[in-house]
Order: structure tokens, then sequence, then C-alpha cells
């Protein structure tokens, strides 16, 4: 009886444990917001790695080991699985992670071009993401696999993510920025665009207000978090406690802008715990 109550207060500890999420900013903060929708009960930490965006621009490596010393942080404070919620970092570091740490279940990010493909019917579909994300081999491979027959028309939004980052959504310099993605985009004909970056989500309003009705937007964040669900239902660990779980924002960047950003996105008026960086590996 004694080993019994051992191994179900372990696992009742499992159960209790917090979904680790990181991105380079407050973009992850999209994918958080339908986990929450979907496991209301679950705990969660939130690590925006402020002191570091945008990855995009980055060399690999680097972003390597920024996600490398998150993860670490990550699992540290006992995070039960770790979500990529940054499409530049899976490009970059996903494969590497799951490498790494080869007992720790990742969930990453991958450009929605399989739903979109599947679903246009001009056969034109446009992909908003980073540099990093379109030179990534996770791109190469899913548009290889999945974009048969559909011409794809890319565009690296320069400048989109440090507006969402301040919290400019609807400002004129935003809008420039996406009509200069999307005009070009919708002279060819698309029907179809895709989020390449967890970022641009919350621009969805005025993305659509640019294309049109008849214009699909495809934000991955419902199925990332769909995903992560059906993990921690197989592992038996996913929470169904009936009340709210905790949230705990953690910034490598200013505590008090991430708050005013994290209000706007999210409508949350939590506390921002700050961590500081050593050599670019390990954080304080």
């Amino acid at each position: 009886m004694y080993g019994l109550r051992i191994t179900h207060y372990h696992f009742t500890m499992s159960i209790k444990k917090p979904i680790g999420i990181f991105d380079s900013g407050v973009g992850g903060l999209s994918v958080l917001r339908e986990i929450r929708a979907q496991m209301p009960g679950e705990n969660l930490i939130y690590f925006g790695d402020q002191g570091h965006v945008p990855y995009g621009p980055r060399p690999m490596e680097q972003i390597q080991g920024f996600s490398e010393g998150i993860t670490r942080f990550l699992l540290k404070h006992n995070s039960k699985v770790i979500v990529v919620a940054c499409n530049t970092a899976s490009a970059a570091a996903l494969k590497y992670l799951r490498e790494t740490f080869p007992d720790v279940q990742f969930v990453g990010m991958e450009p929605a071009v399989k739903p979109a493909a599947e679903k246009t019917q001009t056969g034109k579909v446009g992909v908003l993401a980073t540099p990093a994300t379109f030179q990534g081999a996770l791109y190469a491979s899913v548009v290889e696999r999945f974009a048969n027959g559909v011409e794809l028309f890319q565009n690296t939004c320069p400048g989109l993510v440090g507006q969402i980052e301040k919290g400019e959504l609807d400002a004129p310099e935003t809008r420039a920025i996406l009509e200069d993605a999307l005009l070009p985009m919708l002279e060819k004909n698309i029907d179809t665009v895709v989020l390449g970056c967890t970022h641009y989500p919350f621009v969805i309003p005025l993305i659509e207000r640019i294309v049109g009705e008849n214009v699909r937007v495809i934000d991955p964040a419902p199925a990332v978090a769909k995903q992560v669900k059906r993990l921690l239902e197989a592992d038996g660990i996913l929470n169904q406690n009936q009340g709210e779980g905790t949230i705990r924002f953690v910034t490598s960047g200013e505590a008090d802008s991430v708050k005013s950003v994290l209000s706007l996105l999210l409508g949350i008026d939590g506390e921002i715990e700050t961590v500081t960086w050593v050599d670019d590996r390990g954080i304080l």
C-alpha cells in the first residue's frame, strides 16, 4: 500500500507540472492563448526571450544556443512538455533540441502549408514568415511533401515582429508592412494566407481587412494546442482540473514593456519575472 501511495503521489505531481512554452518575444502568446482555451486546467510557464528578439535574422547556431538555454530553464522549473512556440526556433533548433534532450517531449511550429494546399481553390497561397523559417530544412520539407501543384508566394514582412512587440497592432506602419507583402500576392490571385510566425496571429484582423473576406487566413496555433493535448493524454498527464491553471510569465527583457503588451494581447494583468542571460547559454 505504501508503495502504491508513493506512485500515485508522483503521478499526481506529474499531472500538476506546467507546460513550458517559449518564443523570442510575445508571439508565442498566440499559442499560449489557444492552449489555455483547449486545456484551461493546465499550469503554464511562458518564457519570452525579449533580450534577443527578433530571432529571424540570427544565425542558426545562435538560435540553437538560446533554445537550449531556455529549455534547461523550463526543465529546471519542472515543465512536463516544452512547446517551441516560435517558427524560427522550430526551424533552427527543434531537431537539435530533440537530440540534446531525448527524454523530453517537444512540440514545435510548422508552417501550415498542408492545410493551405488542401483548401486552396486557385492553387495560389501566400506565406508570411521570417527569413530563418524560409531558409530552414523544416519549411523545405513541408513544401516538398505537401505543396505539389500549389504556387507559393513568400514574404518576410521586415519589421512586423517589432511592431507587434510594441503592441502596434493597427498602426499605419504595421498596415504598410502588411500591404507591401499582401497586395502583390492578391494580384497573383491567392485565396489563402499561411501565418508562419507566431507573432502574426495578433494582426489577423488587420490582415483580413487587407485581403478581404474571400481569402482564408490560417493560424497554426489551434493545431499546435491540439497536438500538445494529444501528447499529454497519451502519457496520462493531462491536467483536467475544473478550475483555471496558473500562468507564470518570464522575460529576459524589460518587465514593464512586456506587461503592457501582455495586457493588450491577452487581456491579462499578470506579474512578469525577469531573468538574465550569461554568455547567451545559461540563465540566471
